[in-house]
C-alpha cells in the first residue's frame, strides 16, 4: 500500500498535546463542535503505521438495485478489541478523562476510515445507529494525513459549515449533533494524498 509523503509539520516522535486548548462552537438545535488543531504532533509516524498494519476492509453497500463499492477503506475496533497502536489507547483515555463529566461515560470504540485519494469520500450522514438516534452523545475524530474539509449542515437543510481538518487535528461533535445535523467528507478533484480518520465513540453509538 502506498504511503503519504512525509509532512513538513508531522515529523518527529508522535505526541498528544493538552486538551485544555479546545475551542467550542455552538450550533443550532443543541449541537456543538469542539476543535483543536495539531492535537497530535509527529503524526507522520502514526499515519504510516496505521496505513501499513490496520486490516483495512473494502466494503460494498446496496444502492437501489446495485451493490456499489464504499469509497474508502474501513476498520472497526470494538470495546474489547486491542487498538492498532498504543497512542490510540492514550488518545481514547485522554478524551474520556477530559469529557467524562460532560459525557457521563468513557469513549469505548474506535472506527477508522482510510481516504486513499480525493475520490474517496463519505456522503452526508449522522451517527444515528444505536443511541445517537435519540440521545445526546459525542463523537471525537482525530485526523491524520492530507487535509480534507469536514462539512456540517442541519439535518432539515440550511447553510453548510466547513471545518478544515489537517494532520493531527481533533474535532469533537457533541450535544444533539448526530441526530440534528449531518456531516460529510466530499470528493475533490485536487491532487491530495491519503487521509486516515479515527473516530472514538461511546458504547452503542455508530
Amino acid at each position: 500500500m502506498e504511503h503519504q509523503q512525509a509532512s513538513l509539520f508531522g515529523t518527529g516522535a508522535p505526541a498528544l498535546g493538552d486538551l485544555g486548548g479546545v475551542r467550542r462552537t455552538g450550533l443550532d438545535h443543541g449541537a456543538w463542535i469542539d476543535t483543536l488543531p495539531g492535537w497530535l504532533s509527529g503524526a507522520d509516524e502514526l499515519f504510516a503505521e496505521l496505513a501499513e498494519r490496520v486490516p483495512w476492509r473494502a466494503e460494498r453497500r446496496q444502492m437501489y438495485d446495485n451493490l456499489v463499492p464504499v469509497p474508502r477503506l474501513l476498520a472497526h475496533y470494538g470495546e474489547r478489541d486491542p487498538l492498532p497502536d498504543p497512542l490510540l489507547d492514550q488518545a481514547r483515555d485522554r478524551l474520556s478523562a477530559h469529557y467524562g463529566a460532560e459525557l457521563g461515560e468513557p469513549f469505548a470504540t474506535a472506527g477508522l476510515c482510510f481516504y486513499r485519494d480525493g475520490q474517496d469520500s463519505v456522503a452526508w450522514h449522522g451517527d444515528r445507529t444505536g443511541r445517537g438516534a435519540k440521545q445526546d452523545t459525542m463523537v471525537a475524530i482525530l485526523s491524520l494525513g492530507a487535509p480534507r474539509p469536514l462539512l456540517l449542515r442541519p439535518r432539515g437543510g440550511g447553510p453548510t459549515i466547513r471545518r478544515p481538518l489537517g494532520h493531527g487535528d481533533l474535532i469533537v461533535m457533541g450535544g444533539s449533533c448526530q441526530r440534528t445535523w449531518d456531516h460529510a467528507i466530499p470528493k475533490t478533484r485536487s491532487a491530495v494524498g491519503g487521509r486516515i480518520s479515527i473516530q472514538f465513540r461511546p458504547h452503542n453509538v455508530r
